[in-house]
């Protein structure tokens, strides 16, 4: 991530004297269960979704961070106050605090954008087709949410059967001509090229790329589910002292400030908060120009314990009376 290689990997480059080697990966954990039961570790520090981190520390697959010794926040704020709820788990260091939102086409919706996230479902009203990432998660908030569920009581309701089949059968709604993506610039290529009217998108990803030359729709944040990624060291690094130190300063208040001043995520620091600008402040998914938008902060340590169960009932929901095509077109 560019945001990630100028906020703070280039400075402790030039700070330390040490090479960084990045390398993209598209998430989850499969890799990293991969390198470490094959005793082949090959990642030194893994960026990981909260409930990712939770997931592989319950496995075993990531080194035990309890006890990392952070900095405090630049204001003098202990490191365990300045960080916000979910960023410090056993195994986990907090870097970002990001959204998944919609975006719709500008050329589709000209006189009349939609606005909710009930607009997402109501095909009638804003006919085309979706697109949503290949994974349970979001999807199933939002159908429960677009139904009229109160965010508080969004996830003791997924945990019964009906809950689910409520969320499934508000899903049914954008089932014709869905499209699954699993990589963040797909939905913007989905939407420049008119495949889809609407999609779920990564927020600032959305935001950004919104704003580039031939784009042609636009992002809107109701309704968006708001996530954390924290870094991790896999279960047998043989540089685990070095990465620590890379976290360390990676997730210092400075380094979080400077981040989010390439791209708008928000930082998981509130010592950071205090560095950034008016502007700025405008654009981060956890900032004050969303805060009359309805939202809901994903449970990680619940998706850790469900996501197995409704990732099995979501690809079977996926597969039902339909065939996926090479681009991951259902239809």
């Amino acid at each position: 991530m560019r945001s990630q290689m100028l906020g703070f990997v280039r400075p402790y480059e030039e700070e330390t004297g040490r090479r960084v080697h990045v390398a993209h990966y598209n998430g989850g954990i499969n890799e990293i269960r991969d390198q470490v039961e094959s005793a082949n570790v090959i990642w030194d520090v893994v960026d990981l979704t909260q409930a990712d981190s939770l997931r592989a520390c319950e496995e075993g697959l990531l080194e035990d961070l309890s006890a990392i010794d952070l900095p405090d926040g630049a204001d003098g704020t202990p490191a365990s106050d300045d960080f916000v709820p979910g960023a410090l788990n056993d195994c986990g260091v907090g870097v970002i605090v990001w959204a998944t939102a919609y975006a719709y086409s500008n050329s589709d919706f000209a006189e009349d954008p939609p606005s909710t996230i009930e607009d997402f479902f109501d095909v009638q009203a804003y006919p085309g087709a979706r697109a949503i990432r290949d994974d349970p998660s979001v999807i199933m908030e939002w159908a429960l949410m677009a139904d009229g569920v109160a965010r508080d009581d969004v996830y003791p309701l997924l945990e019964t059967e009906e809950g689910v089949d409520r969320a499934f059968d508000k899903m049914d709604s954008i089932r014709s001509g869905l499209q699954l993506w699993s990589a963040g610039r797909e939905p913007v290529r989905m939407l420049n090229a008119g495949d889809v009217a609407m999609s779920m998108i990564w927020a600032t990803t959305g935001a950004t790329a919104s704003e580039e030359d031939g784009a042609d729709f636009s992002v809107n944040m109701d309704g968006r589910v708001i996530e954390l990624d924290l870094f991790g060291i896999p279960k047998g690094s043989r540089n685990a002292d070095a990465a620590k130190d890379f976290i360390r300063y990676a997730s210092g208040t400075k380094a979080l400030a400077d981040m989010v001043g390439y791209l708008p995520n928000g930082p998981t620091r509130n010592s950071s908060l205090t560095l950034l600008s008016d502007e700025t402040l405008q654009q981060i998914p956890n900032g004050p120009a969303y805060k009359d938008q309805a939202f809901i902060r994903s449970d990680a340590e619940w998706w850790a314990a469900h996501h197995a169960r409704l990732e099995e009932r979501f690809q079977l929901w996926i597969s039902a009376g339909a065939r996926q095509g090479a681009a991951g077109t259902t239809r």
